[in-house]
């Protein structure tokens, strides 16, 4: 039974990773019509709204240490996180972008080690090294622009996207908090904030309907239902493992960015899948923590 417990939450993390491959084309969409702050505080905050009819009867009696924790990645995920990774878009290609979000499965392991003390072990190790080389590999016709500024924003991203999984995780594996709070809760606390910074910074929103529906599209499904999946999935899989797997959404983004803004996949490239997905099959080769 715990073989298809498993199953079913690498399905849904693969879900969520094909989920997530188009949410760089959605919002370089929106960028057209308001700026990065409108941008992330609508999405996240409207993702909130769309949840909150569930939390009501959930939320109650959560301690004031899981608020704390609640707070925290609230701040560090959507804040400080996609704040910085939007910023950093503005002046990066988003293949840049993408790949940045690769690189978190290694500060993810870090962190597992010192806060969780989860050893991946050897095989899994490699794993994560052959994920995050497939992606650098992948992406390696992108020429970084000399801009601190820009990458300095997108290091800062990388490491804030690393307390989601892994204080996420902990909190879901331990049943401190149920999976629509997990999600819900650091939504609004995040998507607030920054919706209050982005009325302050860039004032009130005007965006046709397009733009409104892309907005809509990714507070729905590429927020709502995503981080959903991804809260319940991390009750039984390793934040490593997760993030590894969602390695594949910097690749889904490239091959809807064909089709949309004419990027063509080169042989190389080809070879650089390959190599993450026998990466993300090595990361799958641990033994489940909880049966231990």
């Amino acid at each position: 039974m715990g073989n298809y417990v498993k199953m079913g939450a690498l399905a849904e993390i693969l879900l969520v990773a094909a989920i997530w491959s188009s949410s760089f084309v959605g919002v370089k969409v929106a960028l057209r019509y308001i700026g990065p702050l409108t941008v992330a505080g609508l999405r996240y905050f409207l993702a909130f709204l769309l949840l909150a009819p569930w939390l009501r009867s959930r939320h109650v009696g959560l301690s004031p240490r899981v608020w704390r924790r609640l707070t925290a990645i609230g701040l560090a995920q959507y804040v400080v996180g996609n704040g910085a990774l939007f910023y950093s878009l503005q002046r990066l290609p988003a293949t840049a972008g993408s790949l940045s979000l690769s690189l978190v499965p290694i500060v993810v392991l870090l962190l597992e080690a010192v806060r969780l003390r989860e050893r991946p072990g050897l095989l899994p190790g490699l794993g994560v090294a052959l994920g995050v080389g497939g992606s650098f590999l992948f992406f390696s016709p992108s020429v970084w622009p000399k801009d601190l500024a820009a990458l300095g924003a997108l290091g800062i991203a990388i490491l804030a996207f690393s307390v989601w999984p892994v204080m996420g995780r902990e909190m879901a594996h331990g049943r401190e908090v149920g999976t629509i709070p997990l999600t819900a809760i650091p939504l609004g606390l995040g998507g607030g904030v920054l919706l209050i910074l982005a009325l302050a910074v860039e004032g009130l929103p005007r965006m046709p309907l397009l733009g409104w529906g892309v907005v809509l599209g990714l507070a729905a499904i590429n927020t709502a239902l995503a981080y959903l999946l991804y809260a319940h999935a991390l009750q039984h899989l390793t934040a490593t493992q997760a993030n590894v797997i969602l390695n594949l959404s910097p690749l889904g983004t490239a091959v809807i960015s064909w089709p949309t803004l004419g990027e063509r996949i080169k042989p190389v490239q080809y070879l650089a899948i390959v190599i993450i997905i026998v990466g993300v099959a090595m990361v799958q080769m641990r033994k489940d923590l909880g049966s231990r």
